[in-house]
């Protein structure tokens, strides 16, 4: 495997073109992998829909839902089935298992769904079958507004609608706002009965009369000829000029018993931009397209489009941007990219304040490299830039420079010795090869197991793992392959440079400080032009890579320039050699002091334990709680106005309206999108049911916010002022939703509960939910009941009906044209994109309740009214039904108040309050067989989660294991080194205590599991350095020895990693393009508890492990001396007579029977010392022994004078 390091030594020119080929498609693939705000969340679960027209809740549920649940329950992987039924609509979703093959398991869905289907009553419509995906929902909303005709706006928002859809990136667009346009046939009732025509023969006439009919073909010696009868309805009038009756001579038309025109559909609901009506463009982009680019692309066809209008529509008409996720995107990747330099400059001042200049570029050198290889790797599995990938660049920042660190600092010492460069540091990558391989072999083994994280925390942070994997095995190659040779050239350019020196000491001292000086500004000058164009070149600006390079150039010269005035400034250091024996540090006395008798390890030992227990019970008392996720302020929320009954569609818009008016000009809201009714914006979550309209408000720009009132900086500020003012509006309940951040579904907590009888689930969810809203901190409290109504149940008397020659069809098809109407066929006009709905009704005036009790029927007898053999009852209305797996429940939902505490004290957070309330379950329905709960949403995800990541956190222990056994090939060592986990555990506890923070269950349990994967690699450093050392040198020195010489390039590698994450940890962001910086923005508070847990839990274990691991050696070593013997009775006597240590007590309390002969000098001097080749030794006589005590070298506490150099230090 070496041979691979001597490999690339003997082709440096083809390691230089693999460097510029990886830099160069690097940055390609970085600038042209897709931009977005957060992973793309693939959720494994289909949806199944079926509209029904006219069908109630319950016949959806008998007719439409349990088909298609008896068919699909055995599909293969599927977990769960939930089902709704509703009016008018069946719908089922399909939620399966992570790992199956898409199209393979939509293949079998549309088969189960087709057997379904035959089952399915006649006028159900066609079921669709869609794959749900958090990339299918808008990116951004056009809202055109102005005072035009409807029509002639809804005319405009079509055309732009096809513009747009035309686009590459765009999946689709939606409209909202707007209306279907329909033929509408206004039937005369009293016309209808005065000509004798029934309901049936009209809707069949109008049916039979819209139709192509390919009439076949005729076949002649001239020629073969299709024949068709185009009869299908092109305009109005073809509708109205149809004949329906013959009346003597004369036809009766459509158009004698009624009214055809051209109008819109009934509206369902409202929408507004800022009070005034308005048109939504809802804009959805291709799964792996770029999401900035695509807005982008959006707004720019947008303006063009709007430029190409009249001059009166142009000065009417307004196209505004809203919901635009493309800025936050924008914002939060240039953050980070600020975040990822940051962390780099940060790196890079350690490692120059350590290792000199040119070890300080040879190790900066691994970073974008190294970057750079991850992003070729990202773009050939087409993984999108989103924050959670950013994030993962910015934790292996001080990661990554540990191989290159390893290597540089022995090459460099190599150099010092008199090697050349590129022996040197070819032989420094081959001493450190498998330190190296096994030390990233640890890391890795941490962070594999998380690539099988389940669920939607596992596909939002899915991206985190594969791109550390990425980094660092990248910085395995750029350490072992490219930097040999690049530190070989550098190494050749130093020495050049090192002469340059000397020639510039021959000018003046003080002109060689003013040029100093000026390099140094011209260092300055050059960093800042590289970033600020490094930038602007990922964010595809004027930059260009032509630029970038000339900056990269312009860089490389200043720097050289300012090494080498530098040196000319300070003395020309010479080497001083020393011999004999070496003056311990300040390092070396300490732990002499820990390891250099027997009880101090002991102490030692007990005095880390004792802390970690001391850390883990002040936690205990003192911790904020747990949370899913992380608590960030929102840029919108969603308000939601509740009402219930049977309210018409201005009911609901006064309601919202109302709301609305209210809040408008409250500080620090940036727009207002306000729906009634059916309208409304497609959303992830679904809202409660009992909500009339919503209110969509997106506040201003959180650094536009910075500068404004101290009462709105915070955008959690301003919701508790608008919830303050709808308090205040009579008669109105509204319920405030927060936009779920990261992989958060919803309210936290959310109950679902079950019972075998609807009327008894009925009753117990009053209770539950009255004990919500008497829960302390719980807010929002709303649930799935169905809403209290009224609905007209109309009972047929089939023996009357047949009596007086009536049948349901017949009647029912008069009382349709009496409600809503009766759709019977559509019809294509030329000037329109779409079929468009025939309607058949009565006039408005007579679509009422009056109507239907005086409509008459035609029969064989005459017309007849239905009153003789109908009955009209009011009964409660049931407006939808909800299954899981077969059964109906009931969901209860519930916000959270944050910065409580409990009558205990403690933090009150979704977790204790599930297990505040599932006691209270427990103790109050546990003894009901028919009764079950479950909690869905946030807790089921952080249940799943939690599980996951402790066994992840065991698999990576599991799997290090096997790495460091077969390193050190020891039990013991294997363990030890596994310690230094428990010790960073204790680090995150101090770090949460600190910095006031909750246990987040995704950001601080993936530290944790991080941590493991980092921190080991001190240890076995430690270990293997003494491994080796102890093979020349006493074993109680060779830990002395250890630690000293390699205290250095540990506390190095844990600061460079440290420095790296402390502004993420501190919520600082740095603006490198514009200039200053930001705290806490709510996009840093996302990586805070990550980043502390990775900051405090590696500092704390690094200065721990410096104590304890030597302590944990030493303690080993003075066992073997027997510097415990007062031990060995017990251990003996609870082993047994015939162990080990039994037996050699026996041996040393026989010995010690034994009587002692002195012997004088001569005698010693014969049996130690070698004699002429001429002289014999005395021998002793049979038994005698020699005064004094024996033992082997590693049991003398003495260091041999010059001992050899450690290869590896």
């Amino acid at each position: 495997m070496k041979g691979v390091v001597d490999w690339s030594a003997k082709h440096p020119s083809m390691i230089f073109a693999m460097v510029i080929f990886s830099i160069t498609a690097g940055i390609a693939a970085y600038v042209n992998l897709p931009k977005e705000g957060s992973p793309d969340i693939t959720i494994p679960a289909f949806f199944v829909s079926v509209p029904f027209q006219g069908i109630s809740a319950e016949d959806s549920e008998q007719l439409l839902v349990k088909p298609l649940e008896d068919n699909l329950s055995d599909l293969k992987g599927l977990k769960n089935i939930n089902s709704t039924a509703s009016e008018g609509y069946a719908g089922v979703v399909l939620e399966l298992e992570f790992g199956l093959d898409r199209s393979s398991t939509l293949a079998d869905i549309r088969e189960k769904v087709n057997k379904a289907q035959a089952e399915f009553p006649p006028g159900a419509n066609e079921p669709s079958i869609n794959e749900l995906s958090f990339a299918e929902f808008p990116i951004l909303v056009v809202v055109l507004a102005g005072q035009i005709p409807e029509r002639s706006l809804q005319k405009i928002g079509e055309d732009l609608q096809d513009k747009i859809e035309a686009l590459p990136p765009i999946l689709e667009v939606g409209l909202t706002g707007n209306r279907k346009e329909m033929i509408e046939v206004i039937i005369d009732p009293f016309r209808l009965e005065a000509f004798g025509i029934t309901a049936d023969e009209l809707n069949a006439v109008i049916t039979r009369n819209n139709q192509l009919v390919a009439a076949g073909d005729i076949q002649t010696d001239k020629g073969s000829f299709a024949v068709k009868i185009p009869s299908s309805f092109q305009t109005p009038s073809d509708v109205e000029n149809l004949p329906i009756k013959i009346n003597g001579d004369r036809a009766i038309t459509v158009g004698d018993i009624g009214e055809v025109r051209l109008t819109f559909e009934d509206r369902t609901g409202y929408a507004r931009y800022n009070g005034e009506s308005t048109l939504g463009l809802q804009i959805v982009k291709r799964r792996g397209t770029n999401e900035i680019d695509t807005a982008d692309l959006v707004k720019t066809v947008t303006r063009q489009f709007m430029e190409t209008l009249p001059e009166e529509l142009r000065k009417s008409v307004t196209a505004d941007f809203v919901q635009d996720s493309s800025f936050y995107t924008q914002g939060m990747i240039s953050r980070l990219e600020g975040a990822v330099l940051t962390a780099v400059a940060l790196v890079m001042i350690v490692i120059l304040a350590s290792l000199g200049f040119r070890s300080a570029l040879l190790v900066g050198f691994a970073i974008p490299s190294s970057f750079l290889l991850c992003s070729i790797f990202l773009s050939v599995l087409g993984i999108s830039i989103s924050n959670i990938v950013m994030f993962g660049l910015i934790l292996s920042v001080g990661m990554l420079v540990d191989s290159a660190i390893v290597v540089v600092e022995l090459g460099d010492k190599k150099i010092r010795e008199g090697v050349g460069p590129m022996n040197a540091y070819t032989s420094a990558a081959k001493r450190m090869f498998w330190p190296i391989i096994s030390s990233t072999a640890t890391t890795l083994c941490a962070f594999l197991p998380m690539l099988f994280w389940p669920g939607m925390a596992g596909q939002f942070m899915g991206t985190l793992p594969i791109t550390l994997i990425f980094v660092l095995s990248a910085s395995m190659v750029v350490a072992l392959i490219f930097l040999p040779v690049v530190g070989g050239l550098a190494g050749r350019i130093s020495v050049k440079l090192s002469q340059l020196t000397d020639l510039v000491r021959n000018l003046n001292f003080y002109l060689r400080i003013f040029l100093t000086c000026i390099a140094i500004v011209l260092v300055v000058f050059s960093v800042s032009s590289l970033v600020t164009t490094t930038l602007s070149f990922m964010d595809k600006s004027d930059a260009s890579l032509i630029t970038l390079f000339l900056n990269g150039l312009g860089f490389c010269l200043s720097v050289m320039l300012m090494s080498i005035l530098m040196g000319s400034v300070f003395r020309k250091k010479v080497p001083v050699y020393s011999s004999g024996r070496s003056s311990r540090t300040i390092v070396g006395v300490i732990i002499k002091l820990i390891v250099g008798n027997p009880i101090m390890p002991i102490v030692v030992i007990a005095s880390i334990l004792a802390f970690v227990v001391a850390t883990f019970m002040s936690y205990s008392k003192n911790n904020y709680g747990v949370n899913f996720f992380v608590d960030a302020e929102p840029d919108m929320i969603g308000i939601n106005v509740l009402a219930r009954g049977n309210l018409s569609l201005s009911e609901k818009d006064f309601l919202v309206t109302s709301v609305e008016k209210e809040i408008m000009d409250t500080e620090g809201i940036g727009s207002i999108f306000s729906f009634s009714g059916e309208a409304g914006l497609r959303d992830t979550e679904q809202g409660p049911v009992d909500s009339v309209g919503e209110i969509q408000i997106e506040f201003n720009p959180w650094e536009e916010r910075q500068s404004m009132d101290a009462s709105v900086k915070d955008s959690r500020l301003i919701i508790e002022k608008l919830e303050e003012i709808m308090l205040q509006i009579p008669g109105i309940r509204t319920n405030t939703n927060l936009v779920a951040q990261g992989p958060s579904q919803g309210k936290p907590l959310n109950l679902r509960i079950k019972s075998s009888s609807w009327e008894d689930l009925l009753e117990k969810t009053e209770i539950v939910k009255s004990k919500f809203e008497e829960t302390q901190a719980l807010i929002f409290v709303e649930d799935t009941r169905p809403l209290p109504g009224i609905d007209w149940q109309i009972d047929i008397d089939l023996d009357k009906a047949a009596r007086f020659g009536a049948d349901v069809a017949s009647v029912g098809s008069m009382i349709r044209m009496a409600t809503s109407g009766v759709v019977l066929d559509t019809i294509r006009m030329d000037n329109l994109n779409d079929e468009i709905d025939i309607r058949v009704r009565f006039p408005e005036e007579f679509r009422t309740l009056t109507t239907l009790e005086t409509l008459r029927v035609r029969t064989v007898n005459g017309l007849i009214p239905v009153s003789n053999f109908l009955t009209f009852e009011p009964v409660q209305q049931l407006d939808q039904v909800q299954r899981h797996d077969g059964d109906r429940f009931i969901t209860i939902s519930a916000g959270l108040t944050p910065d409580l505490v409990n009558e205990f004290g403690d933090a009150i957070t979704p977790t204790e309050r599930v297990a505040y309330l599932d006691k209270w379950l427990e103790e109050t329905f546990g003894s009901d067989p028919n009764f079950n709960w479950e909690w869905t949403g946030d807790q089921a995800e952080q249940d799943e989660s939690q599980t996951f990541l402790l066994f992840a956190f065991i698999g990576a222990l599991g799997l290090m294991f096997g790495v460091l056994l077969a390193q050190f090939n020891s039990f013991y060592n294997s363990i030890l080194v596994l310690f230094a986990v428990v010790l960073s555990i204790t680090g995150v506890l101090i770090g949460m205590q600190v910095m006031s923070q909750p246990f987040s269950i995704i950001m601080t349990g993936t530290g944790i599991v991080s941590l493991a994967g980092i921190v080991v690699n001190h240890n076995i450093v430690l270990i293997d350095t003494y491994n080796e050392y102890s093979n020349y040198m006493p074993r109680i020195e060779a830990i002395i020895r250890t630690v000293e010489a390699r205290i250095r390039p540990v506390f190095l590698t844990t600061i460079t990693t440290m420095a790296g994450l402390t502004p993420m940890m501190l919520g600082i962001s740095f603006d490198f393009t514009n200039g200053g910086y930001l705290i806490d923005s709510p996009n840093s508070i996302w990586w805070k508890p990550l980043a502390t847990a990775v900051v405090f839990g590696l500092g704390t274990s690094v200065l721990l492990t410096l104590a304890f691991t030597p302590a944990m050696l030493a303690i080993r070593i003075w066992v073997a001396k027997g510097a415990y013997a007062s031990s060995n009775s017990l251990t003996a006597l609870v082993l047994g007579p015939n162990s080990r240590i039994s037996l050699d007590r026996k041996l040393r309390i026989a010995a010690g029977s034994l009587p002692q002969i002195n012997i004088d000098w001569d005698q010693f001097q014969q049996v130690l010392l070698p004699l002429p080749q001429d002289k014999k030794a005395i021998e002793p006589t049979p038994g005698e022994i020699i005064e004094g005590e024996t033992g082997s070298v590693d049991e003398f506490d003495v260091e041999p004078e010059d001992t050899p150099p450690n290869k590896s230090d």
